[in-house]
């Protein structure tokens, strides 16, 4: 490893990101014998490590715990000659062949094939609770851990499609769902409106903000106000065993902007059903590259086709 662009060492396969896409590109690189480096980035093992119980990956049929399961997969691409390290990217260039790539403890590398796997992270409000309850009540996928509230009572916090189509799902299993809203009206879709507004489970809160969650040993409520700052505001108690945050993904695309095509969020766009980015040898997986799924599972099958373009484009480029 080098601080010297000059110098630095050519690598086979760098991939940025050690989710569930990262791991998996890096043991598929692995078993070709490309000798692949992951930089693990500001969330080793991804953002499932935030989640507690992963139910829906199969092979495993009394579920299994998310760090477990994360654990598991750098192993595995150890075993392979995964090169795990530590440090963040804050810089690359992508105008040319060999790949530059700058890292936050000051090193510099450069690489012939790239797999951008950085992943995706859900939008908060910003409220100290959110953290204080992670994993205790507090979810941004409903798919996720939506099954743990069965017969209970959640709160989905949005008004868009994905918060529409959230509390939908959440009340198949849940026993009743509050719709927070912040504005007086749904922004999604008319279908996906109606979908919510004649369900007889959901309870739509418009103009209501959440202030903060409060229970002894995980959620047991919100409080939550009503038009904030109006003459008729009201704060007032919920009582819920969940809550679940449907207000938007921020797909970690920044550092790669200038050099791939993103849509108006910032997923990376690939070709096709490829993870190939339009940069001979740059790939992207995962939820970087995923607006709709963004499940572990669908982040492991792009790894694994990243892994196996990397491998196919240095073969015809050798």
């Amino acid at each position: 490893m080098t601080t010297n662009t000059e110098n630095a060492k050519i690598e086979q396969c760098i991939i940025l990101g050690s989710g569930p896409a990262g791991y998996t590109a890096a043991i598929y690189t692995g078993r070709a014998g490309l000798q692949p480096i992951i930089y693990e980035g500001l969330q080793p093992g991804g953002q499932l490590t935030i989640t507690t119980e992963v139910e829906n990956f199969p092979g495993f049929a009394d579920g299994i715990d998310a760090n477990e399961l994360m654990d598991s997969m750098r192993k595995q691409a150890e075993r392979f000659g995964a090169d795990i390290r530590t440090a963040t990217a804050t810089k690359v260039d992508l105008s040319q062949s060999p790949y530059t790539l700058w890292f936050d403890d000051d090193t510099v590398v450069k690489c012939r094939t790239l797999v951008i796997a950085t992943g995706a992270s859900a939008k908060y409000l910003g409220l100290s609770d959110e953290k204080k309850y992670q994993g205790q009540g507090v979810s941004a996928c409903a798919t996720c851990d939506g099954f743990f509230y069965r017969k209970k009572v959640v709160a989905v916090v949005g008004g868009g499609d994905t918060a529409c189509e959230e509390a939908t799902y959440l009340a198949g299993l849940a026993s009743k769902v509050y719709l927070i809203v912040r504005k007086p009206y749904l922004r999604a879709s008319k279908a996906m409106q109606d979908r919510v507004l004649n369900n007889p489970k959901i309870e739509v809160l418009f103009e209501t903000n959440t202030l903060g969650l409060f229970g002894k040993d995980g959620v047991e409520g919100a409080h939550v106000v009503y038009r904030k700052g109006e003459a008729d505001e009201r704060t007032y108690d919920i009582n819920i065993d969940g809550f679940f945050l449907a207000i938007g993904h921020k797909p970690n695309s920044d550092l790669f902007k200038p050099w791939v095509k993103t849509d108006e969020t910032g997923y990376i766009m690939t070709e096709g059903d490829s993870p190939r980015t339009g940069i001979p040898g740059v790939f992207a997986a995962g939820d970087v590259a995923d607006p709709h799924y963004r499940q572990a599972i669908t982040a492991a099958a792009s790894g694994c086709k990243a892994g196996i373009e990397v491998d196919r484009y240095l073969k015809e480029n050798d």
